[in-house]
Formats: structure tokens, sequence, C-alpha cells
């Protein structure tokens, strides 16, 4: 995004590690405290994989009608550990659709489940070789969420299920997608987060922040 732009449209393309707490709507918060407007609309059904979303047809028609600036995809969290070559081939999908439409891909990187902490190596590096082999960019919320993992105990990110994101995961989530879409720190953006110390949005934000200085946006 070009430091002149004003508003971004994003199309969101996933399954609950989009959709729960509003990840499209929270990053959405944190634009408009910086003077930057994102429309954006959430395709997303439980459990999907991106397979599944080619299937239904509903997100090709959306891509091909929608007018976005960047379809993020997000893949069924699992399947880059289990088969990163189906992953590749189903990001491939979308990219050629994205390119059409004339919008740039995205690709949401999530995290590994609690107890199996050592898949998100493989996590990594399946999102950042088809990233690489297709000029989209990685928003490395899973590498971010390793890292702060390893540094603090709390906020925690995991919700009670040791899969989904609690509210701070999200909120991290929103932060590194700021940080990569926005080309912006996020440290200091906003007022804060429901459930959330102010001490807890720092240090989330400036994970995110740390990020985005180690790791240049493509």
């Amino acid at each position: 995004m070009s430091a002149a732009a004003s508003s971004l449209n994003l199309l969101f393309i996933g399954n609950s590690f989009t959709a729960r707490n509003d990840l499209p709507g929270m990053l959405a918060a944190l634009a408009v405290a910086e003077g930057v407007r994102i429309d954006h609309r959430l395709i997303s059904v439980g459990g999907a994989s991106l397979r599944t979303h080619w299937n239904k047809g509903e997100a090709r028609r959306a891509i091909h009608d929608g007018r976005f600036d960047f379809v993020v995809l997000q893949e069924q969290s699992t399947l880059p550990v289990k088969n990163a070559a189906r992953m590749h081939e189903n990001v491939r999908l979308f990219d050629g659709l994205v390119k059409q439409a004339g919008a740039k891909t995205a690709l949401y990187q999530t995290w590994a489940r609690k107890h199996a902490p050592e898949t998100q190596q493989a996590i990594n590096e399946a999102y950042e070789s088809i990233g690489k082999e297709l000029g989209a960019t990685v928003v490395p919320v899973g590498r971010v969420w390793e890292q702060f993992i390893q540094k603090h105990e709390r906020p925690v990110l995991h919700d009670r299920d040791g899969s989904h994101p609690t509210a701070a995961g999200t909120y991290l989530s929103a932060c590194v997608f700021f940080a990569t879409l926005l080309g912006r720190s996020p440290v200091g953006v906003g007022e804060g987060v429901e459930g959330l110390e102010p001490g807890e949005v720092k240090l989330l934000q400036q994970a995110a922040a740390t990020e985005l200085r180690k790791r240049p946006r493509a």
C-alpha cells in the first residue's frame, strides 16, 4: 500500500481462524485510527480448506466481481503440515483468478496448535515458499505468534481448545496484518481492546512491529 493511499478493499477467504473475534473488523478499527478506511468482506466456512471454497464457487464469484485490492487466503490450519503440496495447488488456483481480477494475493500464515508447537516451522515454510513462487504477500501471523509465546506467558493467544485464538490472539493477528498490508507500525495505534490491559495491548503491538522491521514487505 502506498503512503498516499487512504483506503483498501479486502476479501478474506477462510474459516473460523479468520472469523473468530472478527479479525477483519479488528484490522479495520486499527486502520481507521490511522486515517485509512478498510472495506472488507469475509467468506468463511467452518473448518474449510481453500479447495472447499474453490469448489463451492462463492469465493470465485466474489473475486471476479469485487474489485478488491487484496484477496486474503487462509488455508485449513493443519493442511500445510499434512500436505503442503495440496495447499500449494489450492493457492495457485486462487492466485491465478486474483491476478486476472487485478487484485493481489495475501497469504494468512496461521499458527500451530498449542499442543504441537513443533509444527510451526512446516506451516511457515509452506506459506513462505508458495508466497515466494507467486510473488504473493505473506502475512506472518504464525511466525509472530511463535515468537511471542516463547517470550511471554500472557496474554494467552490460544483459546481453551488449544486451536482457535483468544481476543488477544486475534488482536495480535490484526496488528500483523496492519503492519504488513499498510507498511506501518501498529505501536500506539487505537484505543485498546476490550478485555486486554493497556500493557498487554502494547506488548502485542510491539511484537507485530518487530516482525515488520525484520521482514520488510515485498
